[in-house]
């Protein structure tokens, strides 16, 4: 006689309060953190054309000598400028491991598809963070095996395609480079999304079948909690760290600029790779170009800026990494590095 099998009881609904508490804190998050203080700025920019000192030398022309002082006060000014967006990050990423409906994201941006990615990136939109505050989503979207191609176009979508960004854009640095960040922009992501599915391994690699993710145990409460200290235990000590070691080497990263270093095609790519590697606040990357090119730095150059700086960062990709493999991250900056080289070629011969 076969004994009987048997099973865990199956999940209670909890009904609709976990996706109507995710939603109003995703929205209110993003509206205190981005929606209001741009809504309020951008009238300010039209005005005096400005946004701004660089964050990365103040008023001056060069960066401040590398040192520890020169990355606490790097420290102090970027947090000082995203803490709001980051606390909103963490809080939607905890929302997505715990309040939405289980297996939903993953239905629905799971699949190595334009579809899932086009979503993605499309949810990216109206987020408008810039790379650091939107990589513990992008953890907690990889976590729900959302696929790779879906959590780069919404990760890199943030920062290259956002609206506000784009409008102050073109009011300091002119529309003509706002057209050219909305083309290179939409490129930067399709072409996230293409190398993300391109490579993906595992049941990523079929396209038509998509793995439910395990159901966690515990309240809706319980786990949305868990998540949150969990994200910000694992990601922020590591993340403030490279922040102030970038700050600190800043004055390499960006030399005093001068009309005779400023059109070199050396500083060209080497300022390429550095925009790939450090990390500004939302926007900081049009004072920075802005200052430069008064100095004397050539389209070429600032138009390799305008595309790496926001795309993504160290910081961005050391805690994204918690979750996406090292390769695949690699693979992302190596295009981004691309982008901005053409970014800068297009900038040189049209702008």
């Amino acid at each position: 006689m076969t004994p009987l099998e048997t099973s865990a009881p199956p999940r209670r609904p909890d009904g609709m309060w976990p996706v109507v508490l995710f939603i109003a804190l995703a929205a209110g998050g993003v509206f205190v953190a981005k929606w209001s203080p741009y809504f309020a700025k951008v009238f300010s920019v039209a005005a005096s054309h400005t946004l701004g000192a660089s964050i990365v030398t103040g008023p001056h022309r060069a960066a401040p000598p590398i040192g520890a002082a020169a990355a606490v006060s790097y420290a102090v000014a970027y947090v000082k400028d995203i803490w709001m967006a980051f606390i909103a990050g963490l809080v939607i990423a905890a929302g997505i491991e715990s309040l939405l409906p289980d297996g939903w994201l993953v239905s629905l941006l799971g699949r190595t598809s334009w579809g899932s990615a086009s979503v993605a990136a499309a949810a990216a939109i109206p987020s408008m963070m810039c790379t650091c505050c939107s990589a513990p989503i992008a953890v907690s979207l990889k976590r729900q095996r959302v696929s790779n191609g879906a959590v780069f176009a919404y990760w890199v979508g943030n920062p290259v395609l956002n609206p506000a960004t784009i409008v102050f854009m073109g009011f300091v640095l002119g529309w003509n480079w706002a057209a050219l960040r909305i083309v290179m922009g939409i490129l930067l992501v399709a072409g996230a999304a293409y190398i993300g599915n391109r490579w993906a391994t595992g049941t990523e690699a079929a396209a038509l079948r998509v793995d439910l993710p395990t159901v966690p145990k515990g309240s809706r409460a319980a786990r949305f909690f868990k998540a949150l200290g969990r994200l910000t235990a694992t990601l922020i000590p590591e993340y403030l760290l490279i922040v102030g070691a970038l700050g600190a080497v800043r004055a390499f990263l960006f030399p005093a600029m001068g009309p005779a270093l400023g059109g070199s095609v050396l500083l060209f790519f080497g300022l390429a790779i550095a925009g790939t590697l450090f990390v500004i606040p939302t926007a900081g990357e049009i004072p920075i170009v802005s200052s430069l090119m008064s100095y004397g730095l050539s389209s070429l150059a600032g138009g390799a800026l305008m595309m790496t700086l926001p795309a993504i960062s160290l910081p961005s990709m050391a805690m994204v990494s918690q979750a996406v493999p090292k390769r695949d991250l690699a693979r992302l900056a190596a295009l981004v590095l691309l982008a901005g080289l053409l970014t800068g070629v297009a900038a040189h011969f049209l702008l």
